[in-house]
C-alpha cells in the first residue's frame, strides 16, 4: 500500500495558509484593545445564543416574565445575581434574553445590509458609468433619511415592533455598506491583474466572484463589526422611544426605558442594562480595529 505525499505546491499553499493564520492570531494578541474586543464580542455572542434560546423557547418565557410584585426592586444578590424590576422580574434572565433580541436584529440588519449594499456597490464601482450614476443617486438620497423618521413612518403603516425596527435600519444602513464598498471597487478595477484579466477576455461575472469579492471581504468584515454595533445602539433607542420592542418583550433599550424612572432610588435597574449596552458596542468597536490592523498590511507594519 503506497501513501501518496502531498505536491511541493499543496504543501507551500498550506504552510502560507498556517502562516497567514498564526500571524492574524499574532496581530490580534498584541493588540490589546482587539484581544479585549475579542473576549467582550465572544462573550456576549454566547450571552446572545443563550438569550434567543430562551425567547424561542416557550417553556422557557417563565424565566423573564413572570412578574411577583412582592419581590420588585430587589438589589442585585439580593434577589437573584442581578436583582428585579419594578415588576419583580428577573434582571438576569431579562437581561438575557434582551442581549439576545438585540443582537438578534443587529445580526438580521447586517446581513441584509451586506448583502444589498455589497451588490449595489460592486456594480456601481465596477461598471461605473450611467450605472454608477444612477446607483450612487438613489444611495445618496437613502443615506439622507433618518432613521428615526423611517421608523416613525413604517410605526404609523404596521405598528410598533422588532419587524418595524429591522425594517427602518435596513432600509437606511445598505446604503452605508454601498458607498463604502463602492470606493473599494473603483480601486481595485485600476489594479493590474484586473486589466489583465479584461485584456485577455475573461467575463466580468468571472472577475466580479474571483478577484473583486475576495479582495473586498476583509474591508466588509471591519465594516460588519461596526455596523452591528451601530445597529444595537439604533434599536435600542427606537425601543427606547417606543417605536421598537414593545412591553414585555426585553430588549435592551426596553430594559433601559424600563428603569429610567428609578435612577434615583434604585439606580441598577437603568445602570445595569446601560452597562451592557456600553460593553457589547466597546467591544464590537475594539474588535473592528482590530480586524482593521490585520486585514490592512500598512497598519500592521506600522504596529
Amino acid at each position: 500500500m503506497t501513501v501518496e505525499t502531498p505536491s511541493p505546491a499543496v504543501s507551500l499553499a498550506f504552510a502560507q495558509r498556517r502562516a497567514r493564520l498564526r500571524g492574524g492570531v499574532g496581530v490580534l494578541v498584541r493588540n490589546r484593545s482587539a484581544l479585549v474586543g475579542t473576549v467582550l464580542t465572544c462573550a456576549f455572542l454566547l450571552t446572545g445564543i443563550c438569550g434567543l434560546v430562551i425567547v424561542a423557547l416557550p417553556g422557557l418565557h417563565h424565566l423573564y416574565l413572570d412578574q411577583n410584585l412582592s419581590r420588585s426592586l430587589q438589589p442585585p444578590l439580593h434577589e437573584g445575581l442581578l436583582g428585579t424590576d419594578p415588576l419583580g422580574r428577573s434582571m438576569l434572565a431579562r437581561l438575557v434574553a434582551g442581549i439576545g433580541i438585540s443582537l438578534g436584529v443587529a445580526g438580521i440588519v447586517t446581513a441584509f445590509s451586506l448583502v444589498v449594499g455589497g451588490a449595489v456597490g460592486i456594480l456601481a464601482g465596477f461598471y461605473r458609468g450611467r450605472l454608477d450614476t444612477f446607483l450612487s443617486g438613489i444611495v445618496d438620497v437613502t443615506w439622507g433619511f433618518p432613521i428615526v423618521l423611517i421608523a416613525v413612518v413604517l410605526t404609523g403603516v404596521l405598528s410598533p415592533g422588532l419587524t418595524t425596527v429591522v425594517l427602518a435600519i435596513s432600509l437606511i444602513n445598505w446604503a452605508g455598506f454601498a458607498r463604502i464598498i463602492r470606493g473599494e471597487v473603483l480601486g481595485l478595477r485600476e489594479q493590474g491583474f484586473i486589466r489583465a484579466a479584461h485584456a485577455i477576455g475573461v467575463r466580468d461575472v468571472k472577475i466580479i466572484f474571483r478577484h473583486i469579492v475576495p479582495n473586498v471581504i476583509g474591508p466588509t468584515l471591519v465594516m460588519g463589526s461596526y455596523y452591528v454595533g451601530i445597529t444595537i445602539v439604533a434599536e435600542a433607542g427606537l425601543s427606547f422611544i417606543g417605536v421598537g420592542a414593545q412591553p414585555p418583550t426585553p430588549s435592551l433599550g426596553q430594559i433601559v426605558a424600563d428603569g429610567q424612572n428609578y435612577w434615583s432610588t434604585d439606580s441598577w435597574v437603568l445602570v445595569i442594562p446601560a452597562a451592557a449596552l456600553a460593553l457589547i458596542v466597546l467591544g464590537l468597536n475594539s474588535l473592528g480595529d482590530g480586524l482593521r490592523d490585520l486585514v490592512d498590511p500598512r497598519l500592521r507594519v506600522r504596529g
